[in-house]
Order: C-alpha cells, then structure tokens, then sequence
C-alpha cells in the first residue's frame, strides 16, 4: 500500500500535463444553466468563477448563504463585464428531507440544467459524527446526498438534453486518488449481509470508499440515464490545498500540505469533465467495474432514499 501511495501522489504531484481547457478557451456560456454544490469555496468556487466569466448562470448550492453572497459579491467584482448570473441555492447534503425542496426551489426559477457539478463533500471528519437521518456524515453527505440531488434533477437535465448541443448535458462526480490509497482492498467497498457499506474503525478508509461509491454512481447513472442523452463523469480533481483538509492533521498532512496545488487546478479537471468537447460517452464513466457491486451500491442508495423522493 507505501508503494501505491508513494507512486500515486508523486506522480500527480509533479507530473501533471497543463490543463487544455480553461478560462481562456471555454466556448460562451450565455443561455445555459448549471449547479455547482461547494460552489462558493475551494475548486468550487473557482469553477463559479470561470463560468460565470463566460456568461452562464450559475446556481452555487450549499448550506451558508452568507458564504455564498460574499463569494458572489466576490466573483461579480472579479467579472464586471459579465453578462452571466449568480444565485444561492441552498442545499444541505447532510439532510436527504431538505433536498426535494431544495430541487423544487430551483426548478421554481429554471426550465433547464446542462451540468450538474457534485463538487460538495467532506473528508476524515470526527470519528462517529452522523447526518440528520443517523448515517455515517462521509457516506450521507459524499453519496446518498448527491444521489437524491442528481436523480431528482435528471427529469430536466433529460429535457434539456433534447435540445442541447449532443454530448453537452451532464453529471460530474468528484472521486479522488483516496481510491487508489484509502479505499480497501477487494472491490474498494465492503458491504455487510444488508447491503450497505460497512463503517469501518478508519475515518480514512470510509472517505476512501465515499470516493470509490462516486465512481460507481457515475457507471449507474450514464448505464441507466445515456439514452436520454445525459453524459456521466467521474474526475480526481488531484491534490489540492482547499477547505476539503479542514479535519486532516498530523505528520502526514505536513508533508504533503508541500505538494498540493492551487484550487484553481481541480476547476480545471471539472472543467474538462463537464464541458470539453473531448468527453464522449466512451470517456465518460469507468468500463469494466464487475461483481454487480455499482447495481448493488445504486440499490442501497435508493432504498436509502427512497422515502425522500
């Protein structure tokens, strides 16, 4: 596991190629609709950013409104000229009861979505610390969350699909490197005789298992939702320096804290998976992933939130 770990992060801490879409290259956005979750810090924040200076509008989901009006106090300053939009939506993953409501709010005020940015998470929080409805806080907020947001929007995300330029709509999903070097071995997660996925003594190991439950999520989404015309993508945003850290300590943390990047480069990654034009289907998901272990995360997912629906 050293030598996964010790080749892994060197080689995405210094051989990384430059980024091949970014502020300066994205096609106008004027006329399209997109929701960053975290969108008003860290790797979120700079993808509001960028979209925003291209004329899009852009919904920044998340819990603070006051983070959110000053970041887009912020963002509106940095882009005077913009023709674009920004608005708050707020959206609290750690409780699967507030998001219906919060996709009803935004349906309320758009007819359309073209990208959906699952950008929000949280990582190697206090050991035992829970969501509203009881689950593991890594498990609620990195997965089952996002699962209800993503399926409760691809009613209109498929309607948009109809009229969008072929390949334009989609779904992004954070994974992570915590794949290769947290995750356990034998499938990247261990279900118990239910079903759902077993909270292990390691807060490390569980966010690990977060990240491999998105790549999953991804495969179902484009398996079950690609006909109608909306692209699914998983992305390792690399090793950054973002609010992402806030529970990290100790040796370990020091050390790498010397290797990470700016957030501006994890914008970047979302940036090529939610809108280069070199993402077609077969680039869009991870093939090969056996065992029915996705079907078996995406059944869990839905009887998770089913009644919330």
């Amino acid at each position: 596991m050293a030598n996964i770990f010790t080749k892994a992060f060197w080689t995405q801490s210094y051989y990384i190629p430059a980024p091949p879409l970014t502020e300066k290259n994205l096609p106008d956005q004027n006329g399209r609709v997109h929701i960053v979750t975290g969108g008003y810090a860290g790797v979120g924040r700079q993808l509001s950013a960028i979209l925003y200076g291209k004329g899009a509008t852009v919904y920044i989901a998340g819990r603070s409104e006051q983070k959110a009006e000053d970041a887009m106090r912020q963002i509106k300053e940095e882009h005077p000229s913009s023709s674009g939009h920004l608005h708050f939506l707020f959206l609290d993953l750690n409780d699967l009861s507030t998001i219906k409501p919060t996709v009803e709010n935004f349906l309320s005020q758009e007819s359309r979505l073209d990208v959906l940015v699952n950008n929000a998470g949280v990582m190697i929080p206090p050991k035992g610390t829970k969501t509203a409805q009881g689950h593991d806080l890594q498990f609620g907020t990195n997965v089952l969350g996002p699962f209800l947001f993503t399926k409760l929007l691809i009613p209109v995300m498929a309607q948009t699909a109809k009229t969008a330029a072929p390949g334009s709509v989609r779904v992004i999903w954070a994974a992570s490197l915590a794949i290769q070097v947290m995750s356990p071995n034998g499938g990247g997660i261990i279900l118990d005789g239910s079903g759902a996925p077993k909270i292990l003594d390691s807060q490390q190991t569980n966010y690990g298992q977060t990240k491999v439950a998105n790549v999953l999520l991804a495969f179902k989404t484009q398996e079950l939702y690609g006909s109608q015309g909306i692209r699914s993508v998983s992305f390792n945003p690399g090793n950054l320096k973002t609010e992402l850290q806030r529970h990290s300590t100790g040796l370990m943390m020091k050390v790498a804290e010397s290797m990470l990047y700016p957030a501006i480069f994890g914008a970047y990654t979302e940036l090529y998976s939610g809108w280069s034009e070199e993402i077609g289907a077969d680039k869009s998901v991870t093939k090969g992933i056996g065992n029915g272990l996705a079907d078996r995360v995406w059944e869990w997912c839905e009887s998770e939130t089913a009644k919330f629906l």
